[in-house]
C-alpha cells in the first residue's frame, strides 16, 4: 500500500468533514470495516490530529463514506513554496 504523506494535515478537514455529516469516529471506523478496512478508533483519531499519515486507498475509502470530492479535504491548505 502507497502512502500519502502529509506535509500539512489534511486531518482537520477531515474532521470537520465528518463532523458536518453529523458521524462520530466510530461510525467512520465502522464504515471502513463494511468496506473492507480494518482500522481502529484510535488509528483514525491519528489520521485526523495529523499523526498518522494516511493510505491512499483510505482517502478514497474517506471519499466514497462521506460523499465528497477530493477537493473538500484539501480545502484552505496552500502549496508549500521555496523548496
Amino acid at each position: 500500500m502507497q502512502k500519502f504523506l502529509q506535509d500539512t494535515s489534511i486531518g482537520g478537514n477531515l474532521q470537520k468533514i465528518r463532523k458536518s455529516r453529523n458521524l462520530s469516529q466510530k461510525d467512520m471506523v465502522d464504515q471502513l470495516q463494511l468496506l473492507g478496512r480494518g482500522m481502529t478508533r484510535a488509528n483514525y483519531a491519528h489520521i485526523e490530529q495529523g499523526i498518522r499519515n494516511i493510505y491512499i486507498s483510505d482517502l478514497i475509502l474517506f471519499r466514497k463514506i462521506l460523499n465528497v470530492s477530493y477537493d473538500e479535504f484539501f480545502e484552505g491548505i496552500d502549496p508549500i513554496h521555496g523548496d
